[in-house]
């Protein structure tokens, strides 16, 4: 297998032009930790962005941050911490639950649209990419959107590459909104409640004017012993203890919480540190949050399998010992049953390479993407079969 590592957008697009040529098929990696994400891979030689790297454009005042896309993620938020800001969406670390190493890269947060806890305040990444540039199929350098919030008309290529999985295109630059670092963060933990009970109580929280940043339950047996429903709040230190107090108010028949203020917390939801290095299967299941514990108990019943919940209950971490055909007929099964969509996060390649990894989708919504796919990597070139067959 060849392997490809341009040092600039220019020699990226001939390289690109190159392969295309040859009929080449190109397994796109930044820091290469995501590998394992999505359909095993298909391809005859890796291009890498890694060489792809460096910060282009920081305005602290205008809160907007763009940078090559092989810059290592880490390298970003140093810069931003160091003004006292921060990527919004909160993106996940793969590296424990996936068992890989290198460095996540910033181009690869666009890539996978990676969204942690921080999701039901801030919106996805997508919500805060702004721009693009990339190259498609054809050996062509595309730039979509800019460096500020404003209206598009026509295809909005920015949102279209998030969540993309690296199959219509190479990123080579990708452009953020920022928010300032929060002066405290604070979290308010009820002990003991059930799944339906503590979504119960998030759906409360959620839904008053207390501005939750996090809502995640965590059942008995997941990082401790004891059950504990999660709600994060984030600003001024004053703010936080008057919506602390009216949380307490509002919440009080669900128990008598204690407030924890460990950063680390959040970081283990986020990163699935409960079932990193344990090898089951691990499946990201999305639905409606007041469906959530439905759903679990659903599977529950055919598998066994622990889980935790993030997003007010609406998106559920599910592992299972059950690989294959059967654990995802039955997960599958009770998706349907509930509404939502499942994803197969952790497994090994033969296990993804003989089960759809991503939700399948219907004929029409099949059609739209294939077409999407064939007019901007019109060879299939580029992460050939990563999310589907054909795609």
């Amino acid at each position: 297998m060849g392997s490809y590592e341009p040092r600039d957008e220019d020699e990226a697009t001939g390289m690109v032009r190159e392969a295309a040529a040859r009929g080449a098929r190109l397994r796109l990696v930044g820091g290469d930790t995501k590998a394992r994400l999505g359909r095993p891979p298909q391809d005859e030689a890796t291009l890498s962005a890694r060489g792809l790297s460096g910060i282009t454009l920081y305005e602290p005042a205008e809160m907007v941050v763009a940078a090559r896309a092989g810059t290592p993620l880490a390298e970003v938020q140093a810069l931003l911490a160091a003004r006292n800001q921060m990527l919004p969406f909160e993106p996940m670390d793969h590296r424990a639950l996936l068992g890989s190493t290198g460095k996540p890269s910033f181009g690869a947060v666009a890539a996978i649209n990676n969204s942690g806890p921080r999701r039901i305040n801030a919106g996805a990444a997508r919500d805060s990419l702004i721009g693009v540039r990339f190259i498609n199929g054809r050996g062509e350098a595309i730039k979509s959107g800019g460096r500020v919030m404003k209206n598009v008309t026509g295809l909005d290529l920015v949102k279209l590459m998030a969540g993309s999985y690296g199959t219509l295109g190479l990123l080579t630059e990708v452009t953020f909104k920022v928010l300032p670092v929060p002066e405290r963060v604070a979290t308010l933990v009820f002990p003991g409640l059930d799944d339906a009970r503590a979504v119960e109580a998030l759906a409360a929280a959620l839904g008053s004017p207390f501005e939750l940043t996090g809502a995640a339950h965590l059942p008995a047996g997941i990082e401790g012993g004891q059950a504990r429903t999660l709600m994060r709040l984030e600003g001024f230190s004053d703010a936080i203890d008057y919506r602390l107090g009216e949380l307490r108010r509002l919440l009080k028949r669900f128990g008598a919480p204690e407030v924890v203020e460990a950063a680390d917390l959040w970081a283990r939801i986020r990163d699935v540190a409960p079932f990193a290095g344990t090898g089951a299967a691990v499946w990201r299941l999305s639905t409606a949050p007041t469906r959530g514990p439905a759903l679990t108990a659903q599977i529950a019943r055919t598998l066994p399998a622990r889980w935790y919940y993030d997003w007010g209950g609406g998106l559920v971490w599910l592992e299972t010992s059950v690989e294959g055909d059967a654990g995802a007929a039955a997960i599958r099964a009770a998706v349907q049953a509930q509404g939502g969509h499942a994803t197969l996060v952790r497994a090994p390649d033969a296990v993804r390479a003989a089960v759809p990894v991503f939700e399948p989708l219907a004929e029409p919504l099949m059609r739209v993407t294939q077409g999407i796919k064939a007019a901007h990597d019109p060879a299939g070139m580029f992460n050939p079969g990563r999310m589907y067959p054909g795609v």
